[in-house]
């Protein structure tokens, strides 16, 4: 539909909480947060359609478009609740998945936690095949082979299966033969191969994403068609749209054939949210933190732009380290996501250190002052003691007391210590937790974090922001209009688009022009077929890239390169576009060295460039009168005074406001602590300085 009946609706999918954000052809914005059915996920977007559209006084008939991000790929992968799969490979290689990459990512622990397959090594199962690195036939397909594969994944009951040959990806050719055998037998199951799923050099990392595609498959698909299907009961039946990690937006076919590349798709549009405000501002570095029930996720952002990447590691097993997880080549929004949230449970340890998270107390039973059962002190009950939460804005009534005797109960008892100082303590770590998650994911990229503004968006981050952002030492702080569903939000800021990759190993200096050019041609068309399911009528723009390396390195560099035809003088421009990007991350570059391309990359999407209106505020009143005062705790003068609570709405003509203040919106509630004032700037965010005096 067109004009007045056109509206676009958002749906974020989170570990405590299910956001809607409802726009109108006039840019104007209704919202609701409700708990999150982790058994039935689909109710709760079913059931928050219904109120945000009486919220809104509108009808089903008028929604013309719905963007969908959710955690289920996540959660199936690390709480291991995927579908039994079976693993076809070459023959002699079905230890794969277990050898992984041969290292230790904690040198000096004896004891420590590899990542376990997700497929057990009686249903890694060998196929007789066998391609030279070139992609030429050296053994055949036997069809034989495959046939007694099918009678072990008929006796150990597997639901989804996963294909992946060496070489495959310059040559698909025993893939696609072998995904035919397999659905005319047994035409009842998924089955995933990696030249699709993941085209690309190294074996490993291939074999775990086409893996792990399979393994949430099943699950994702059943998920999807529940809510299609709860959808047209509801005489819905308008475009469904979800978004990728990488921060695009797909169709539901696509989603279904490739559920992997879902896996961040909630994060993904506050990094979105976060990346629009900074370029339409005209930030050069910013950081986007989003702080929800179960998480906190920080995103580096950079003239505009989200770091991105073309690997991401899921469950990682020790300690959040680096290798420990199972890795996943798919396009992401680079990103940190730790256990901090408004859920992360608060507990005292062996040697009486307060720590927090990352264990939540989710949407069930949530937070004790919640009073769902919960008996668990949490970050939210520690914010709800002190006062920082106008509770009168939150979903649903909040009970202080339960929050108060939780504290009193497993911090305060165990430490001796008075109530207040307990729910200070759980902050205070939170709040160094993250402030230390973002140094360390600063100090991997060689980027300091001073200096930049922080972009706080989420039920809790509002809360944290300026404690978070003194610790930072953050330019300054910005809450957005409705920051509590940032990330549902940035799904109504996404384009469409869709990215593919084909390795091709090739030294600089003999290239392969013709080829070269015939494998755009053939990516341009793969993309562009997806790309206008999702946006019919979009003007489209390409991006190209290509992984780069001296001959003899064992990692590459992702080069943005022109989008022309190549021919002879592009060996040249390429070396220099890469010795650039050598030098500037390096610090050097190698003289009289080759140079030796692995993959080209591109990536298709939508041209578009949504603007966030301009605030109509005159600033023309020197104060505002606060609705209410609340009790609040001053952790610098170290007593409860009654500070003055603002509607968001009152302060868009005032100058500033000095801390202490809460400012309340719907389901959240910006802090504004002593030394601090804020005040509105011209896209109508709340911004948080320090003050002079």
């Amino acid at each position: 539909m067109n004009g007045e009946n056109s509206l676009r609706l958002a749906i974020d999918i989170g570990g405590t909480f299910t956001d809607l954000v409802l726009e109108t052809p006039r840019k104007e914005y209704v919202s609701h947060k409700l708990l999150t059915n982790h058994d039935n996920p689909e109710l709760s977007i079913l059931a928050g359609i219904d109120i945000v559209l009486k919220k809104a006084n509108r009808s089903p008939s008028e929604l013309s478009l719905i963007v969908h991000g959710t955690t289920l790929a996540t959660n199936a992968l690390i709480q291991r609740r995927g579908a039994k799969v079976a693993f076809l490979t070459t023959q002699g290689h079905i230890d794969t998945l277990a050898i992984a990459r041969e290292e230790r990512f904690e040198q000096y622990d004896i004891n420590i936690d590899k990542a376990r397959p997700l497929v057990p090594r009686y249903l890694r199962l060998p196929i007789t095949e066998r391609l030279t690195r070139d992609g030429e036939i050296f053994i055949g397909l036997k069809t034989s082979s495959i046939l007694k594969a099918l009678k072990t994944i008929k006796k150990e009951g597997a639901e989804s299966i996963a294909v992946g040959y060496l070489h495959s990806y310059i040559n698909p050719k025993h893939e696609l033969e072998t995904r035919e055998i397999l659905k005319h037998h047994r035409p009842d199951l998924d089955v995933s191969i990696s030249s699709e799923v993941a085209p690309e050099i190294r074996e490993y990392e291939r074999f775990s994403t086409t893996v792990c595609n399979a393994y949430v498959q099943p699950l994702m698909a059943k998920y999807l068609g529940r809510i299609k299907a709860g959808l047209e009961k509801k005489d819905i039946f308008s475009p469904f749209l979800l978004i990728t990690s990488g921060g695009g937006l797909t169709t539901l076919e696509t989603a279904r054939k490739f559920p992997i590349r879902l896996v961040e798709s909630g994060p993904a549009g506050g990094a979105i949210l976060a990346s629009k405000l900074s370029s339409q501002l005209g930030s050069d570095a910013s950081l986007s933190f989003d702080m929800g029930g179960t998480t906190a996720k920080l995103c580096l952002i950079n003239a505009g732009e989200p770091r991105l990447s073309r690997q991401f590691e899921v469950d990682r097993s020790y300690r959040f380290k680096k290798g420990s997880g199972l890795p996943l080549k798919i396009p992401v929004i680079e990103m940190l996501e730790i256990g901090a949230g408004g859920g992360s449970i608060a507990y005292v340890d062996k040697i009486s250190r307060i720590k927090v998270g990352p264990e939540s107390a989710g949407s069930n039973p949530g937070p004790a002052s919640y009073n769902l059962g919960g008996s668990d002190p949490t970050v939210t009950d520690a914010d709800l003691f002190q006062g920082k939460m106008v509770a009168e804005n939150f979903p649903f009534a909040l009970n202080i007391e339960s929050a108060k005797k939780a504290i009193n109960k497993h911090i305060s008892e165990k430490l001796g210590i008075p109530d207040i100082e307990s729910a200070l303590g759980v902050a205070e770590v939170v709040d160094e937790n993250m402030a230390s998650a973002a140094r360390a994911h600063a100090a991997e990229f060689g980027l300091d974090l001073g200096a930049r503004d922080l972009i706080a968006f989420g039920g809790a981050a509002p809360i944290h922001a300026a404690r978070l952002g003194e610790k930072l030492r953050a330019r300054r702080i910005l809450i957005p209009k409705n920051a509590a569903v940032g990330s549902a939000l940035g799904f109504l800021l996404a384009a469409a688009s869709y990215e593919v990759v084909r390795s091709r190993h090739m030294n600089l200096h003999e290239l392969n022009f013709d080829l070269i050019n015939k494998i755009y041609e053939d990516m341009s068309e793969e993309a562009l077929a997806i790309v206008t399911k999702a946006a019919p009528k979009a003007m489209l723009r390409e991006v190209r890239q290509i992984s780069m390396r001296y001959a003899g390195q064992g990692h590459e560099l992702n080069i943005k390169i022109p989008n022309e035809i190549f021919s002879d003088n592009h060996t040249q421009i390429l070396r220099d576009l890469f010795e650039i990007e050598y030098s500037r991350v390096y610090g050097h570059k190698l003289q009289k060295t080759k140079i030796e391309i692995l993959s080209w990359m591109l990536t298709l999407f939508e041209d578009k460039n949504n603007l966030f209106p301009a605030s109509k505020s005159n600033k023309t009143e020197s104060h505002a009168e606060p609705i209410s005062r609340q009790k609040f705790y001053n952790s610098q003068t170290k007593e409860f005074i009654e500070a003055p609570v603002y509607e968001r709405t009152m302060i868009e003509n005032v100058c500033s406001v000095k801390g202490p203040a809460l400012i309340a919106e719907e389901q959240t509630t910006t802090v504004v602590p002593m030394g601090f004032t804020c005040y509105l700037d011209s896209l109508g965010n709340i911004v948080l300085e320090k003050s002079d005096a």
